[in-house]
């Protein structure tokens, strides 16, 4: 990149697009007004939605981080894992995402290219994982296999102040096992040892070891800290040891944003560009319509098949370690009462 065009783009800011994807009720609105330290998003009621619908509400703000002005563009997705049939949801996210590469591959297209092109491609997906404190569900495991090869998607726990601290670690721990279980390619702050830098290596690894990011809005203020208020206390939201938010803002907004237009720009939507050009993406698009092809349908009961499966197996270890608890316990009790009677009997005149 040459001088001119750096100091341009520093001039008119760096285009960068998140969107947020998720069940109702998980914050995802707080979320976006906190990531961006102003009202951008407004929380609409569930009656404001129709029945199996997913609106896409695109907000423009400007930020600055670092001295960097960045023209962010955050997606918020109302409507979306609402319906018993989320098939439409699904279509109506993957379009959008396919639709900016398609304004992109149209533009380079053209003989003379338009100076003023705004490229909207999405970045960054963050999807809302709902604090069940079990598994994935279904609805998580379809969604993100489908988005993954599009959009880098990073899984974040909305409200994750709903568990306590080893709850929180262990449902983690769930996820993470699930989603490398299902093999999906979110984006896990890829790194390499042998060419990166130590300093890289280190901060990606401790930036991968937090997915899924616990995530805790609010933009209550005290004493000039945001945080978020409860009859017992309050959550300082940038605090590193009360959630993953202010990580995660770092991570989207300064530190790995070149990263995530570059694998989207070289990768994802090469990809796409691929496909489209040889005629692979029509195929695909019929393929991905389960609710009429029969291979689809028979990977969603695989799919259901395999979560159950998986189910069974941890509700078996779970049954197992209780088990061994119990032995444990019984033996010790054996003991204590063993000990006892050799005292009675010691006792006894």
């Amino acid at each position: 990149m040459s001088a001119l065009t750096l100091t341009k783009n520093l001039k008119k800011g760096i285009q960068f697009t998140i969107m947020t994807v998720g069940p109702s009720g998980l914050g995802r609105t707080t979320f976006i007004n906190t990531l961006c330290g102003k009202q951008v998003a407004e929380t609409q009621p569930a009656e404001f939605h129709e029945e199996g619908q997913v609106r896409l509400r695109p907000s423009q703000v400007e930020l600055e981080e670092d001295g960097l002005k960045i023209a962010l563009t955050v997606v918020d997705t109302p409507g979306f894992g609402d319906s018993i049939d989320n098939s439409s949801a699904f279509k109506e996210v993957l379009g959008y995402v396919e639709k900016h590469y398609d304004d992109v591959l149209a533009e380079e297209s053209r003989i003379k290219r338009n100076p003023k092109f705004k490229d909207n491609r999405v970045h960054a997906l963050l999807y809302f994982i709902t604090p069940t404190g079990h598994s994935l569900r279904q609805l998580d495991v379809e969604f993100m296999r489908q988005l993954s090869p599009r959009v880098n998607v990073i899984p974040v726990i909305g409200k994750a102040d709903s568990f306590t601290r080893q709850e929180l670690l262990e449902f983690k721990k769930r996820v993470m096992e699930d989603i490398e279980y299902y093999n999906i390619p979110i984006y896990n702050f890829p790194y390499d040892i042998e060419e990166d830098d130590d300093e890289t290596v280190e901060e990606n690894t401790e930036l991968r070891g937090l997915l899924p990011f616990a995530i805790i809005g609010g933009d209550d203020q005290l004493n000039g800290i945001r945080v978020r208020q409860y009859p017992w206390g309050v959550v300082e939201v940038d605090n590193t040891d009360h959630c993953d938010l202010a990580k995660l803002r770092y991570a989207l907004l300064s530190s790995h944003l070149n990263d995530l237009k570059e694998i989207t720009h070289d990768f994802l939507y090469e990809n796409y560009r691929t496909e489209k050009l040889s005629g692979g993406a029509e195929e695909e698009e019929d393929e991905d319509d389960y609710s009429q092809d029969e291979d689809d349908e028979a990977g969603k009961i695989r799919i259901r098949e395999e979560a159950l499966q998986a189910e069974e197996d941890k509700l078996r270890e779970k049954e197992a370690r209780v088990q061994r608890e119990i032995s444990e316990k019984r033996q010790d009790l054996l003991a204590k009462e063993s000990a006892l009677r050799t005292l009675e009997s010691r006792l006894t005149p």
